[in-house]
């Protein structure tokens, strides 16, 4: 059973202070619950579990978190192929060029929560270049993609990575990104592995060979970025829930003379 705190338990010493969520005690995993508000109002019951290192919001398995994620490259490098394969399991030999963003959706478990997943692909011609940034604002992750037969659409990848970053408020470094070389199916590869791996590492970004054709290591790297994704979520709903528990005593009504 939860352990519920109401703000009249908190210590009546504490002055206008920040509570510290550290200093509870709880046996590990138990979930612990306050009540925040006036108690005298209807309050928001919110419920973190205590893992021994963290205070975690707890994830209700039924309820979906929603995550938009982006796919961005140069035009031709795969990117609809990628996708359809991703959430349709088909390969089409030819695609329509994308004029703007064409979106899919799929529902995926990742650890322990169910995720809807709401993916764009961007067109990557340069005419539509400041037509499709629009849509990277409100996006939780992205993949990069290149074709690996074709140097200049790696050399592009700088260009692609600022102008989505550029796009993200507040602009931020933990921004999950995962780059993905398309193609490896093809005999005539032009992009050496070296090259990547090394370029990958100073952007710190996890890196997949991948092959929207024969359907390689193309749901481990949605969900890799996926999983990032969610974490990024998840903290920034924790820091939500620590600034918003700031507990005051009531102040003593003043009385007229």
């Amino acid at each position: 059973m939860p352990r519920i705190f109401r703000p009249a338990m908190l210590p009546a010493s504490l002055s206008r202070v920040t509570w510290s969520l550290s200093s509870l005690v709880s046996p590990r995993g138990s979930p612990l619950c306050f009540i925040l508000g006036d108690p005298s109002v209807k309050s928001r019951l919110s419920c973190i579990r205590f893992t021994g290192k963290a205070l975690k919001p707890l994830m209700n398995p039924r309820k979906k978190v929603d995550l938009k994620l982006i796919i961005v490259g140069a035009l031709g490098v795969g990117k609809t192929s990628l996708l359809h394969q991703y959430v349709h399991k088909t390969f089409f030999e030819e695609y329509q060029t994308t004029l703007g963003a064409s979106i899919l959706s799929k529902i995926i478990i990742l650890d322990d929560t169910t995720l809807k997943l709401q993916i764009w692909d961007t067109g990557g011609q340069e005419r539509f270049r400041s037509m499709v940034s629009t849509f990277y604002k409100g996006s939780d992750g992205c993949i990069l993609a290149f074709d690996v037969t074709d140097p200049e659409s790696f050399e592009a990848l700088d260009i692609w990575r600022d102008d989505v970053l550029a796009k993200i408020i507040p602009m931020e470094q933990s921004y999950p990104m995962v780059v993905l070389g398309n193609k490896i199916d093809l005999e005539d590869r032009k992009v050496s592995q070296e090259v990547v791996h090394g370029w990958c590492k100073e952007k710190d970004m996890p890196y997949f060979e991948v092959s929207a054709k024969n359907d390689i290591n193309v749901v481990q790297a949605f969900e890799v970025l996926a999983s990032r994704a969610l974490l990024r979520y998840q903290g920034t709903a924790e820091n939500h829930l620590i600034d918003s528990i700031k507990l005051s005593p009531g102040q003593p009504k003043s009385r007229c003379c």
